[in-house]
């Protein structure tokens, strides 16, 4: 937890990459818009798999990105987080020929590696043997490739870290970033996710734990966050990076600071490898940690960019917990789910989240759940249905819940350059 002594942690820039387009600004404006960014399968033959939907990014070339040979070194979930980086660098101004890169970090993570290279590499090996297997087939499909490739292109040679928290990934990123420039070990930290899982093996694993939404006539409407005849989360691939600076720096370099990090609260449910507690008490948990980091009290969020995953147990499990936190004024706290357009987008996903709610404290609009038709009476909350609504954001909640229990809580507020 802070001290009253660490330093204040501001957010000057990020860049995404999303079903939604290939910019931070096209993921916002797709939100706002409530527009879907999924699609049928179209980068394999899914014609005889149960599950014909995703959030696929048919627009990417990493070519426009990352020169063509290094681009072949790297697989899809680093070309993806290398896009998003550098839009984040650039939308923060950041010269880092000006900066002591010993004091730029970079925390970046993945939830699940390169299955696709894995596999691809396993037939080659099975057809061809161990002499035909590409040098970079372990280094590109390791979890931290992502994480090391950012540091290289940027040179940030700073404190790095690259967590692996399932679906609460991104979010861990970014808080983990503000940690460590709470606790001094760096200036500027280059924080967020990548994912790309899109292989039918995952498609297909996903679906035998009856994670993922089987309405594949209809994609654009598949995902359903909160309603009554929700059935399923949409995967998606993406990746999103913010860059974090202590105030001080942005400031003296006079960078333009948008919003400001002020609460992170983690918890792990210690209950089911997949299913969330059904009382919503370790997610009740996180939003509280992350509240008493921030002083804010309950009353002060204005709005909640909810985990959301249409998953009937997920929804049910994070409605609780917003109850048990906030009592009879979660009533009153408008919730979004921004899978219902972005498809979930595994470890990207936290990260996402929180430049969403960087952008609605900057236009003070606030995204839609879309797919909202069937009110389910259990979930009884204000789920912000179909279409954004206008309304003043100062202080803004981000959950993120993974597999295994792991909860992430931010908590962001609007830069005030006076004392809180």
């Amino acid at each position: 937890m802070a001290t009253t002594s660490s330093p204040r942690v501001v957010i000057t820039g990020f860049g995404a990459v999303t079903p939604l387009g290939l910019s931070a600004d096209a993921l916002w404006e797709g939100l706002v818009a409530g527009r879907s960014g999924i699609t049928r399968i179209r980068h394999y033959d899914a014609t005889d798999f149960p599950v014909q939907i995703a959030g696929y990014i048919h627009e990417f070339e990493p070519t426009d990105y990352i020169e063509r040979k290094e681009a072949r070194r790297m697989t899809r979930f680093t070309q993806l987080t290398i896009a998003a980086a550098q839009e984040a660098v650039r939308h923060a101004a950041l010269d880092l020929s000006q900066e002591d890169t010993t004091r730029v970090g970079v925390e970046i993570g993945n939830a699940t590696g390169s299955i696709e290279t894995t596999i691809e590499q396993y037939e080659i090996f099975q057809e061809h043997g161990p002499r035909r297997l590409v040098p970079t087939v372990i280094p590109g499909a390791m979890i931290n490739m992502a994480a090391c490739q950012v540091a290289m292109t940027f040179g940030a040679r700073g404190p790095a870290g690259a967590p692996v928290a399932a679906c609460a990934t991104g979010l861990y990123a970014v808080g983990d970033a503000y940690r460590r420039l709470q606790r001094g070990e760096a200036d500027v930290m280059i924080a967020g996710a990548g994912e790309s899982f899109l292989h039918p093996l995952a498609m297909s694993a996903f679906w035998r734990i009856q994670a993922l939404s089987t309405r594949n006539e209809e994609p654009e409407r598949a995902s359903r966050p909160f309603a009554k005849d929700r059935d399923g989360t949409v995967i998606s691939e993406g990746a999103a990076v913010l860059i974090l600076e202590t105030e001080a720096h942005a400031r003296a370099r006079g960078a333009t600071i948008l919003a400001e990090v002020v609460g992170y609260g983690l918890s792990q449910d210690a209950f089911h490898l997949i299913a969330p507690d059904p009382e919503g008490a370790g997610a009740a948990r996180a939003i509280r940690g992350a509240l008493a980091e921030s002083g804010v009290q309950p009353e002060g969020i204005d709005w909640i960019s909810a985990h959301a995953t249409a998953t009937p147990l997920n929804d049910l499990s994070e409605t609780l917990a917003i109850k048990h936190v906030f009592g009879e004024h979660a009533y009153e706290i408008p919730i979004s789910g921004l899978k219902s357009m972005l498809g979930h987008m595994l470890a990207a996903a936290g990260a996402a989240s929180v430049i969403a709610t960087v952008k609605a404290i900057q236009t003070n609009q606030i995204p839609p759940t879309t797919n909202y038709e069937i009110p389910d009476p259990v979930l009884d909350l204000d789920y912000v249905p179909n279409v954004a609504r206008a309304l003043p954001v100062d202080i803004a909640l981000s959950n993120a819940f993974g597999f295994g229990g792991q909860n992430a809580c931010l908590i962001v507020r609007r830069y005030n350059d006076g004392e809180i």
